[in-house]
């Protein structure tokens, strides 16, 4: 599933909550169920950084669901039965070998209380969605060993 897209400044930070009239309308808010796990997430995403992308809401999500396709999840990854046991670099290496193009710089593992594994960051270039070295602040954020991934419920 997707968490979100967000525009990022060179530095590494992003921009959010700008300033807009629009709302993503509830045809937007169910396409876009298809690879967000909720509505709260899908308003929250807007309402965070899409509000700041340029887009109405529409073409923001269409645009995430766009990045989100051209993606490849490593099976390994794929709603597991079990933990599959690896680290940040495996799971790293994993989306390399199953994307093309895709190389380190490019992606980074993100964790929450030391190992367990939160989000998987892939940056992309605004005009085309082409994977891109991230630069800035983007880096790993897990111990050294193997990550705790959840099992599928």
């Amino acid at each position: 599933m997707l968490h979100g897209l967000w525009p990022q400044n060179r530095n590494g930070s992003w921009p959010q909550h700008c300033s807009t009239a629009s709302a993503p309308d509830e045809a937007t808010i169910a396409r876009a169920l298809a690879f967000m796990p909720s509505r709260h997430l899908v308003e929250h995403e807007w309402e965070t950084h899409g509000s700041c992308s340029g887009l109405d809401a529409k073409a923001y999500f269409d645009l995430a669901d766009d990045a989100f396709s051209r993606i490849k999840i490593p099976d390994a990854l794929k709603a597991p039965k079990s933990d599959p046991g690896l680290s940040a670099a495996d799971v790293i290496k994993a989306f390399e070998d199953n994307n093309p193009g895709l190389e380190d710089g490019m992606i980074s593992v993100a964790c929450r209380d030391g190992n367990e594994l939160e989000e998987i960051h892939i940056c992309t270039d605004k005009d085309n969605l082409s994977v891109k070295s991230c630069g800035g602040r983007v880096r790993n954020s897990c111990r050294l060993g193997k990550l705790k991934i959840p099992a599928a419920r």
